[in-house]
């Protein structure tokens, strides 16, 4: 497995990617991995040398470039209410989905430009504020992706205008959405409004509740759940097998 990092130029300036990449030749399957709120960290890059030790180029792209906002230690945003609250404010708004959408073209290119990149459609997964960006990406960009994940993702079906749901008839990607037993951003009201969405667009879809907290994957967070996050593992490993391969 090899890592590499380039700059890859976006409408709003350079954005830092993160590259895992399987031993050998190839070409391989691309996915494009969308961090979760506390950034792009070694518990980040272990998901994408996971997935690349499986046979997937993977792309994680530091979405908080238009800042400079390092990512800190995992629980930091959990335990540190003076931390939480200055992100909450400055930092979060930066990467809304608008902003993020148009970050995606570039990303593509870079991606389908690599030689060790397989020609046609990507995966996309997505962890916390990712898995809602990944949801949204799957509607601005359909045709682009065959597979799209979204774990412990908040806010994916609220009356927000610009909430994920109300793209469910643009989705052409397979999606799975693993959410959270333990999870106000995605409570029960979500869910059945998104089931209701991708049902009556017609998505290739499944919706599943994890008996976990919001933010279980990452090895780094309080709330990781090793049972749960290997349960993840099944789950975005037959996805991509099922569609990529």
């Amino acid at each position: 497995m090899t890592h590499d990092m380039t700059q890859v130029r976006t409408e709003d300036g350079l954005c830092p990617v993160h590259t895992s990449a399987p031993d050998g030749v190839g070409p391989w399957p691309g996915v494009l991995l969308f961090m979760d709120g506390h950034g792009v960290r070694p518990a980040l890059l272990e998901i994408a040398d996971r997935l690349a030790n499986d046979g997937y180029v993977v792309a994680v792209p530091d979405l908080y470039y238009r800042t400079g906002y390092t990512a800190p230690a995992g629980a930091r945003l959990f335990l540190d209410p003076v931390a939480r609250a200055h992100w909450t404010e400055h930092i979060l708004p930066t990467l809304s989905i608008a902003n993020v959408m148009r970050d995606v073209p570039a990303l593509l290119a870079y991606l389908h430009s690599r030689p060790d990149v397989r020609p046609g459609p990507l995966g996309l997964t997505g962890y916390c504020l990712g898995g809602r960006l990944a949801l949204a990406a799957a509607g601005h960009f359909p045709g682009e992706f065959a597979a799209v994940a979204s774990y412990h993702g908040g806010h994916l079906a609220t009356d927000a205008p610009d909430s994920p749901h109300l793209l469910a008839p643009k989705i052409t990607a397979r999606v799975y959405v693993g959410g959270a037993s333990e999870d106000a951003s995605f409570d029960d009201a979500q869910k059945v409004r998104l089931e209701a969405a991708l049902t009556d667009a017609h998505v290739d879809h499944r919706i599943e509740t994890y008996a976990a907290r919001h933010g279980w994957v990452p090895s780094d967070t309080p709330a990781h759940d090793a049972a749960a996050t290997e349960r993840h593992w099944r789950t975005l490993l037959d996805l991509f097998h099922a569609t990529l391969r």
